[in-house]
């Protein structure tokens, strides 16, 4: 005999619309690892090029858009001389360490490196 389940039954286990954005805006491809690093302190778009291995610089110009249009770093122009310009988290860019830390603790102790 087979089991049906309801459509009601399914609406009660379906993900939080909430999680499901964090997961499709940190999963996109570099968002999470730009965040990470950022977990240091402020860097410059030199610096953050040569920390995260295997990104192109069209690639990191646009996820430093996404992120500083989703609130969660700050591009910040110093004038110099010479200028220079920095990235840093945001508060809310901030909120998210505790999170990123988890999620990096998780990894180490259940993902093969």
């Amino acid at each position: 005999m087979q089991v049906r389940r309801s459509r009601d039954a399914h609406d009660e286990r379906a993900c939080d619309a909430a999680l499901k954005r964090a997961f499709e805006f940190l999963g996109k491809r570099w968002n999470g690892v730009l965040l990470g690093t950022l977990m240091e302190g402020p860097a410059s778009y030199a610096e953050l090029k040569r920390s995260i291995t295997g990104i192109s610089d069209s690639m990191l110009s646009d996820r430093l858009s996404q992120l500083g249009a989703a609130d969660l770093i700050q591009r910040v122009i110093d004038a110099g001389p010479p200028v220079a310009v920095i990235y840093r988290l945001t508060p809310a860019g901030q909120a998210l360490l505790p999170a990123l830390r988890e999620l990096s603790a998780w990894a180490e102790d259940n993902l093969a490196p």
